[in-house]
């Protein structure tokens, strides 16, 4: 783990898409992210908890890692002064019975608006402007299982690849990354969170939801996302400049 003296600092930290109680969440890794950066602000932006899995499996239990993992952002509010930001995504909705909601240094929102320099950002998971995810649940539901397939799968897999001596290949990020390009098509996801951003006007939108970590232009404003920590493992950061870039493990 990192000193102190060797921590990044940053002024905004967005993470998104963690899935504790996934079986391939990679809670150990976000800790050791989070443990080598200081930061003024850390949003954690939708589906940190997995409320479906813990609801309906009974292999799903609170571990270890999961413990760690709030220590160090309990630590980086007491020792740091972080103010923590939580967006309640589609899998942790259990939280919309309380948001909003704020106490000591955390927030418990719904979306956000961050001031980053000269402009300004609207901060959303992003579920609600997925039209499976808010209209058609028994679908996404069925999208959940068959990527908790393809994640066992990949597994399986790469063990293969690495007895061959070949490097890590993630075929289950390609496909996900295929069908999320796909339904956030017929959907007009993108569209819809940028014309949000238009609406509060807003210079950029910072979402998460697809676990597909991106930083583009779209219609003028600028298209932020998180990524997860399933596979990507990513991250955005924005400096004391205002300026954002995508961070990967």
């Amino acid at each position: 783990m990192n000193t102190e003296q060797q921590r990044i600092h940053y002024r905004t930290v967005v993470v998104s898409d963690i899935h504790l109680g996934y079986k391939q969440s990679k809670a150990l890794q976000v800790s050791e992210f989070l443990s080598s950066v200081n930061c003024d602000r850390l949003i954690l932006n939708g589906d940190i908890i997995d409320g479906w899995q813990f609801r309906k499996s009974s292999d799903s239990r609170w571990k270890p890692e999961y413990t760690k993992l709030l220590k160090i952002i309990m630590k980086m509010m007491e020792k740091e002064g972080t103010e923590v930001v939580y967006v309640v995504g589609n899998h942790d909705a259990f939280f919309d019975y309380v948001v909003p909601l704020s106490f000591s240094s955390i927030s418990i929102v719904r979306d956000y608006i961050l001031q980053s320099g000269s402009h300004r950002y609207f901060v959303t998971h992003g579920d609600i402007f997925d039209n499976i995810s808010s209209n058609m649940k028994w679908l996404a539901k069925l999208g959940d299982l068959g990527y908790r397939i393809l994640l066992r799968l990949n597994q399986l897999y790469n063990r293969y690849r690495s007895w061959r001596g070949k490097p890590y290949y993630s075929f289950s990020a390609a496909i996900k990354q295929k069908v999320k390009k796909a339904v956030s098509s017929m959907s007009d996801f993108e569209d819809m969170v940028v014309d949000v951003a238009r609406s509060h006007k807003c210079d950029g939108v910072i979402c998460g939801h697809t676990h597909c970590p991106e930083d583009r232009m779209i219609g003028g404003v600028r298209y932020l996302n998180s990524g997860d920590w399933v596979e990507s493992l990513s991250a955005l950061v924005e400096d004391d400049d205002g300026n954002w870039t995508i961070r990967r493990f």
